[in-house]
């Protein structure tokens, strides 16, 4: 290199600094060639996320002038997660599964909820099993899935401890009963029919023990701070796929099985059990969080409360993506 002109080597030195002042650029910051930033919104795979499915389908996001991808993980706290860890920059997570990861990483954000049911989640029990009092183990996936299992066993009046609990993936959980490892979950589908065709039957929903969820659109604080307009511009795109799944929930069931090979039928009788609509957080939102935050510490699942007044984003949606 010492043989270069002074010119050439001034040149070839810009051009290298340049070059590693670009490499650390993120996809969300945009760049240089003005292109659009790229937002990558974390999600699981199944009918909750019928909105997110068929605004990817339709284009619905290129058409608001935005460059969406969607990642799908395995669903649970794996969405935020990947928010946390930079890899995604929006997630969709229901309340009892955002909060403990709200308590790791206190930047999280919930800018606003697009989805909610008391309907979805059902409870499954294997052959044999006629009456709650019978458990004596039940599998759960992490967040929504622990919590009501604990609120389907009070309400029987059966004391939690006294039952076998055993975590597990979604995708696990149906061969669990078969094999007779369990007598019974609580999950959505397709597991819940998956545990149908392995024997089970269903014995109602979390709404009729009093548990619903709400589904939120969340963001890293360090992100959000510059992306306010942005993050608006991707919720506003939700909203109106909400609308459009209600509609036309046989759409939003097609649009689900080109993007996630969700089997159509299943799909659209359980789009029809979920109220899809966007909407900001309020005081309601604060303390049905704030009692499922209650649970986790008298599980022990977290240390401490997340600061809620200032994880949910009350008024957001309303001033972003109303």
């Amino acid at each position: 290199m010492s043989g270069l002109p002074s010119a050439a080597l001034f040149a070839l030195l810009a051009l290298l600094l340049t070059t590693a002042c670009g490499a650390g650029t993120t996809d969300s910051a945009g760049n240089a060639n003005g292109k659009r930033p790229t937002v990558r919104i974390a999600l699981g795979v199944d009918a909750s996320y019928a909105p997110l499915y068929l605004a990817a389908e339709r284009g619905m996001f290129e058409k608001a002038g935005l460059d969406v991808q969607l990642m799908q993980v395995e669903g649970g706290p794996a969405a935020a997660q990947a928010v946390t860890a930079g890899t995604a920059q929006i997630s969709a997570n229901a309340d009892s599964t955002a909060l403990p990861q709200m308590v790791s990483n206190p930047d999280l954000r919930a800018l606003g909820a697009f989805q909610s049911s008391g309907r979805y989640l059902k409870v499954v029990l294997r052959q044999g099993i006629t009456s709650p009092d019978q458990i004596r183990t039940m599998g759960s996936i992490q967040g929504i899935g622990l919590y009501a299992t604990h609120e389907y066993l009070q309400h029987h009046g059966i004391d939690p401890d006294s039952v076998t609990i055993r975590q597990s993936a979604p995708q696990e959980i149906p061969t669990m009963l078969q094999r007779g490892d369990i007598d019974g979950y609580i999950l959505f589908d397709p597991w819940v029919s998956k545990g149908v065709a392995a024997g089970g039957h269903i014995a109602g929903s979390i709404g009729d023990f009093g548990v619903t969820y709400v589904q939120w659109l969340i963001a890293d604080q360090k992100w959000l701070a510059d992306h306010q307009e942005l993050a608006g511009k991707v919720f506003k795109v939700v909203a109106e796929a909400d609308r459009l799944v209600t509609e036309d929930p046989h759409a939003a069931a097609l649009a689900a099985h080109e993007q996630a090979q969700l089997p159509v039928a299943a799909t659209e009788k359980a789009i029809g059990e979920i109220s899809f609509t966007s909407r900001a957080l309020t005081p309601a939102d604060v303390t049905s969080a704030g009692r499922i935050v209650d649970f986790l510490e008298q599980q022990r699942l977290i240390k401490s409360a997340p600061d809620l007044d200032t994880v949910l984003l009350r008024g957001w949606y309303d001033q972003h993506a109303g």
